[in-house]
């Protein structure tokens, strides 16, 4: 009788032992599962994401850009995103911003402006920048900035269909009201002032969303 209780015991033992064994693996089993339900989550955020970015770049280049002042230009972008990236628009930039004229580049447009680089501010006598940066001044150089700025969208090819229609010499009416004289010398295309002044386009068609920048040599200044 004795021997039974003993072998009695001894199964029961080896069956809770069995039982908690089994009851461990299907713990460590659930344990394993979730752990990788996290990762597949965090693998599936990470790959979300490196689409994004391969998206986003893709955008970019896709897109025809053209290099001004050592920054891309995008045609996505209006006037005034793309001018501030370049190094070599920082006068104009800031002297958009004092003439109040950021909203209205930044407006549908479609506008065409010629872009003078900080070199071309340059050539001004010493002391024009300066004296048309401040706030008195507002008037005269948003006259000046608006006489760089035609209604419309007037590419590279539109300004020499103009200048063959028109015998050599295509005549713009500026937002500013006065007039630009385009024409070709050598494979470039001038602009004249209303003073005799020229001034070259050094790159052409940069695209925008809302126009086309032409960034020109000199500063070309309404009649006097």
């Amino acid at each position: 009788m004795k021997t039974v209780n003993v072998l009695s015991m001894a199964l029961c033992a080896g069956l809770l032992s069995l039982a908690s064994c089994e009851g461990s693996k299907n713990v460590g089993k659930e344990e394993a599962a979730d752990q990788k339900e996290m990762m597949d989550d965090k693998l599936s955020q990470v790959e979300d994401m490196m689409d994004d970015k391969m998206s986003e770049g893709e955008d970019m280049m896709d897109e025809m850009t053209v290099m001004v002042g050592g920054a891309a230009m995008y045609p996505s972008k209006n006037i005034v995103e793309n001018a501030v990236n370049s190094k070599d628009h920082t006068t104009l930039v800031a002297a958009v911003k004092a003439a109040g004229l950021v909203e209205t580049l930044q407006g549908e447009g479609p506008f065409t402006v010629f872009a003078p680089t900080n070199a071309a501010f340059e050539k001004l006598p010493a002391g024009t920048v300066a004296t048309l940066l401040k706030p008195e001044s507002k008037t005269a150089l948003q006259g000046v900035l608006t006489y760089h700025v035609v209604a419309g969208k007037f590419d590279a090819a539109a300004i020499m269909s103009e200048i063959k229609k028109n015998n050599g010499t295509a005549t713009f009416t500026t937002v500013n009201g006065g007039k630009l004289m385009a024409s070709v010398k050598g494979t470039s295309v001038v602009l004249m002032d209303q003073n005799g002044n020229s001034s070259t386009v050094t790159i052409a068609d940069v695209m925008q969303s809302n126009g086309v920048i032409h960034v020109v040599d000199t500063v070309v200044l309404p009649a006097k």
